[in-house]
């Protein structure tokens, strides 16, 4: 993705503002803030913390963990994981609003001891070969055109045995896409693979795949039944533009088959 895209998609200039105001909006005391009080605004993916936590729960994580985020938005994948298993987190994203954003967050909630954020690009992460034991990369991949480069460094970085956890949107049948999406104003902006080809670039980067599931229903079942709840202070919606109307769009892509989700698990061979 290029700059000039990523500002207009991600950088809105006002990302902690804007959660700072939800969350008094919604009663919450920024200085004596809990982990739990953000679950609701701060995993930027399709099923946010649902789908987060259902990925986790794939990855065998312990405090010793040394775990990777990459692509970590405003750091809610990065807090689940430090929070949970208690151990420590590496994050990284191309959006500097964000990192400062995601360290922000960690300071009010005591997680900036276990999770570094650097603003870096997936495709040349900043970190020395075999570093981590796991990565999550969770909706990166649509935004990134070199996909080769984006496994060949997860599978660098990662140790031997190491594990890839993967969380996705993947092209469906073919049809147009109505934007925007949420990760996409634009046509240009977004590289869908198909499932095929993904998983094809995964294995070619060095990973066999150990789990491969594709819960498009129950996803779109899931963001329909999100689009019913009543109005909240807290969401994505706090600081991401025009989301309710990407969310819409995601829903009824999932639904008809236009877009298909995608879940795995690949070890380093």
């Amino acid at each position: 993705m290029s700059d000039a895209a990523l500002s207009s998609q991600y950088v809105t200039g006002t990302s902690r503002a804007d959660i700072e105001r939800a969350l008094i909006a919604a009663g919450k005391d920024v200085h004596a803030l809990q982990v739990a009080d953000l679950a609701m605004l701060e995993d930027y993916h399709t099923g946010g913390r649902i789908a987060t936590v259902q990925l986790a729960d794939l990855v065998d994580i312990t405090p010793a963990s040394s775990v990777l985020d990459a692509g970590t938005g405003i750091g809610g994948t990065a807090r689940y994981l430090a929070d949970q298993f208690g151990c420590a987190v590496a994050a990284v994203d191309l959006s500097d609003e964000y990192c400062e954003t995601a360290r922000w967050l960690n300071r009010l909630v005591g997680l900036d001891d276990r999770i570094t954020v650097t603003q870096g690009d997936v495709t040349a992460l900043p970190f020395d070969d075999a570093s981590f034991d796991v990565v999550f990369s969770q909706h990166v991949q649509m935004n990134v055109a070199g996909k080769d480069e984006l496994y060949q460094e997860a599978r660098r970085v990662l140790k031997i045995d190491g594990r890839l956890a993967l969380w996705d949107i993947t092209a469906g049948n073919g049809r147009e896409l109505d934007y925007p999406l949420p990760w996409a104003d634009l046509p240009d902006h977004t590289h869908l693979s198909t499932p095929a080809a993904l998983r094809a670039g995964i294995e070619a980067a060095g990973f066999t795949i150990g789990h491969w599931t594709d819960p498009t229903e129950e996803v779109a079942t899931m963001m329909r039944a999100i689009q019913a709840l009543p109005p909240s202070p807290l969401g994505l919606h706090a600081f991401v533009p025009d989301f309710q109307k990407r969310l819409q769009n995601l829903t009824a892509a999932l639904s008809d088959g236009r877009l298909q989700a995608i879940r795995a698990i690949a070890q380093t061979r």
